[in-house]
């Protein structure tokens, strides 16, 4: 029996001190692949989240004064329950978000690293014994938790978009609400929900409130939220910058890519295209670390090209769930569209289809663009569907520039027979995260990650970091005695 099949009731409801009707009406949440329904969950709306903020503000300070290995006891059990149940997890993952099998168990995998991450921080040092300026004074620095965290997460990666947030804020003692897309509500949010509800967390600490922008904007305007951990595109990620900032809470924002994938001419070919190829195309491109732009030497273009296609051709395009396939659907038809409208305007624009650039229903062919300049729309936008845009460049310095033409700066990747070399252009790319000799697609629970621009606001999720994501230095001053001052 898994854990949405135990009686618990939580069909058509929002997690919220148990599981309840939501105010906002039923969800009705489908498969992209087939269009069928797969469940129905609670459809919150700004009430729910003004009870949901509430409660969790009044629970908030006993988990806070709860001794360290308590909580990480019930961050150990989530892990546990997770991996007890992963089967359930990954075929969710498949079903409702389109991820190809082994993209879902890799998603589950990192959830799992987070939690077991997460579980190690309460029982680190939380503080600094200071130097006093005056004699008999004691002076420390302590990390306190902020208090109600909001967790906004998307439905590209639900699973571990929500848990590398909802995770390190349980554990460093604050309450935490989660709105998960409408479009994975299940994984991204009732999976999160049963299992910290199996691990034991106590009652009023987590709210999963599935819903659309509603609920989302509410969270990010209430006054008992601390924070806001928003993931998802730029252009949502600045409207939640500046309604949060009308309350001065803190706001982690991790937002959208248009990475660069450098091919330099000393590069291994049959390498570099397979990383190119991993990077375009795994869950249909449709991930914010996606190479989006391939910056290729011209020496070696027209065989990375060939090389490219012949790999995309290569890959089968199909149902997830009943199939042995490379990629699944598209998330949805608007998601389809924009791909295709980016394509075909390149294509006006002077670019050359090398293979694919078709699709049906939601299933799209993996696509390589040659002829690709910077004024292509292929170039500017951030396609977030499985097209490979290939741009030719000229040497390392113009490899650079191409790179750096962009308004984001998630991460970039960089193929070279030279590891110094590599270090160099590194150091000149305006990125969060850079891999040499790798794809763009990497992440690790214990590493800093974020971006710069339109990217986001900082590198943060690594363990480590997340004691500054979460909690604030408060400074804490005793004597033994009181004195007195001149007046």
């Amino acid at each position: 029996m898994g854990l949405l099949d135990d009686g618990t009731g939580w069909q058509g409801k929002v997690f919220s001190d148990g599981w309840r009707a939501a105010h906002g009406g039923v969800l009705a949440t489908t498969e992209p692949a087939t269009g069928a329904v797969l469940a129905e969950v609670g459809l919150a709306d700004a009430e729910d989240v003004a009870a949901a903020t509430t409660r969790a503000a009044l629970a908030q300070p006993e988990w806070a004064a709860t001794i360290g290995p308590a909580r990480a006891a019930v961050l150990r059990e989530a892990a546990a329950v997770l991996s007890a149940n992963r089967a359930e997890f990954e075929q969710w993952l498949v079903r409702e978000g389109g991820a190809v099998p082994g993209k879902a168990a890799f998603e589950v995998d990192l959830a799992l690293g987070e939690l077991w991450e997460a579980a190690a921080l309460p029982t680190q040092p939380c503080g600094h014994l200071l130097p006093s300026s005056e004699p008999g004074r004691e002076s420390i620095a302590r990390r306190v938790p902020l208090g109600v965290v909001g967790v906004i997460s998307p439905w590209n990666f639900p699973l571990i978009l929500s848990i590398r947030a909802v995770a390190p804020a349980l554990a460093l003692g604050n309450a935490v609400v989660l709105k998960p897309d409408a479009q994975t509500a299940v994984s991204g949010g009732t999976l999160v929900a049963r299992l910290f509800e199996a691990a034991g967390l106590p009652p009023g600490l987590l709210h999963v409130l599935a819903g659309d922008a509603v609920p989302g904007a509410a969270l990010a305007a209430d006054p008992r939220v601390a924070m806001i951990a928003f993931t998802g595109s730029t252009a949502v990620g600045r409207e939640v910058g500046v309604t949060a900032g009308r309350t001065l809470k803190r706001v982690s924002l991790e937002l959208g890519g248009n990475n660069a994938l450098l091919v330099l001419d000393d590069a291994d070919l049959e390498i570099a295209s397979s990383a190119g190829a991993w990077g375009a195309f795994l869950h249909q491109g449709q991930v914010c670390m996606t190479a989006g732009r391939h910056i290729v030497h011209e020496s070696v273009a027209d065989e990375y090209l060939e090389r490219l296609a012949k790999r995309a051709q290569s890959l089968p395009v199909g149902d997830p769930f009943t199939g042995q396939v490379a990629l699944g659907p598209l998330i949805n038809s608007r998601q389809r569209d924009n791909v295709h409208r980016i394509v075909e305007q390149t294509v006006e624009a002077g670019a050359e289809i090398r293979t694919g650039g078709t699709y049906e229903d939601l299933f799209y062919r993996p696509t390589v663009l040659a002829g690709v300049t910077s004024t292509m729309p292929a170039f500017r936008e951030e396609i977030f569907g499985p097209v490979a845009p290939v741009v030719v460049v000229r040497d390392d310095d113009e490899a650079v520039a191409v790179a750096n033409d962009t308004e984001y700066g998630l991460v970039a990747a960089v193929q070279t027979g030279s590891v110094d070399r590599g270090r160099q252009i590194a150091a000149r790319l305006r990125t969060g995260i850079v891999h040499i000799n790798d794809q763009t697609l990497n992440n690790d629970a214990y590493a800093p990650f974020g971006g710069t621009g339109a990217s986001g606001n900082g590198s943060r999720f690594g363990s480590q970091s997340s004691w500054d994501e979460f909690t604030q230095w408060q400074w804490v001053t005793s004597r033994e005695q009181a004195h007195g001052f001149p007046f």
